[in-house]
């Protein structure tokens, strides 16, 4: 019993490392945030930081990851619910685009992301969640025909940048269109990837 409530103590102790330190990364991004600042918002020692992480990098990897999974969760709840594979895809694309519209999502996952991890460890983080449902989606449309036969990689590494870059786009535009301007474009790039 003892063990399992030390057990459950370290991962409550763990759960609000990342809690607090999200919202302080999402507040004033990464470089502006110390981990004495983010020891003391958690209420736990420095101590109880490197228990758990190797250092502030490594929680922000932590946060990332976190922030990754929810916008893949976000984007397969879409796709999933559609029965049509074309409208998975651009349900899924949709789903993307409006969940990094969040300014915590779009400060931590692709301003401070790719800069604190660089780009080939943050690509490896997004390639396991949201990139890898737009490549299953991108394959079921190629084998149902409604994409020419192609090699799929690179079309949703073409897509996935398209839909990054239009994130970041939109976290500087003060459009009260971007959204629908983005989504515009963005379902004629895709409608232009269809089969004659």
């Amino acid at each position: 019993m003892a063990t399992n409530g030390r057990a459950e103590q370290r991962e409550r102790t763990r759960r609000t490392l990342v809690a607090h330190g999200r919202r302080l990364f999402a507040e004033r991004g990464y470089a502006d945030v110390g981990l004495a600042e983010i020891v003391a918002a958690a209420a736990v020692t420095k101590g109880a930081l490197y228990h758990h992480f190797a250092g502030k990098a490594d929680l922000f990897r932590a946060v990332l990851a976190e922030v990754q999974g929810e916008v893949a969760d976000a984007v397969a709840a879409r796709a999933d619910a559609c029965e049509d594979p074309w409208d998975r895809l651009t349900a899924g694309c949709r789903a993307f685009l409006t969940a990094s519209t969040a300014p915590d999502v779009q400060r931590i996952m692709l301003v401070d992301g790719p800069a604190v991890l660089g780009w080939s460890e943050w690509r490896a983080l997004d390639e396991a969640s949201s990139a890898r449902h737009l490549h299953e989606a991108l394959s079921a449309l190629v084998a149902a025909g409604v994409l020419p036969e192609q090699p799929v990689a690179p079309v949703a590494h073409l897509l996935s940048g398209a839909m990054n870059e239009a994130a970041l786009w939109l976290a500087g535009s003060a459009s009260p269109t971007g959204l629908e301007d983005v989504w515009a474009a963005l379902s004629r790039m895709l409608e232009s990837l269809r089969a004659a």
